[in-house]
């Protein structure tokens, strides 16, 4: 079965994961740079709300809560103007 689409379809946020590398002077947590372990993509199914989470990969201190998870939404594609 294959689908045939007009456009690329998004996922609607990107999932990002920093691990806690350290603590400051004052307590709080030192972060690492964020890095992307997967996506959010809408549902297929008309009106169904939320999106389906689809990991790449998990992070091992993910399951130890060891860091951050940030969502950030995909913003859409910037118009191409006349070439």
């Amino acid at each position: 079965m294959t689908y045939e689409t007009t456009e690329k379809t998004r996922p609607m946020y990107r999932v990002s994961f920093s691990r806690i590398t350290g603590q400051d002077q004052n307590g709080k947590d030192i972060l690492g740079p964020a890095r992307e372990i997967g996506a959010i993509w809408a549902r297929k199914a008309e009106n169904k709300e939320g999106g389906i989470l689809q990991w790449d990969h998990i992070p091992i201190e993910l399951p130890k809560h060891n860091g951050v998870t940030f969502i950030t939404p995909v913003k859409p594609p910037k118009a191409q103007g006349p070439a």
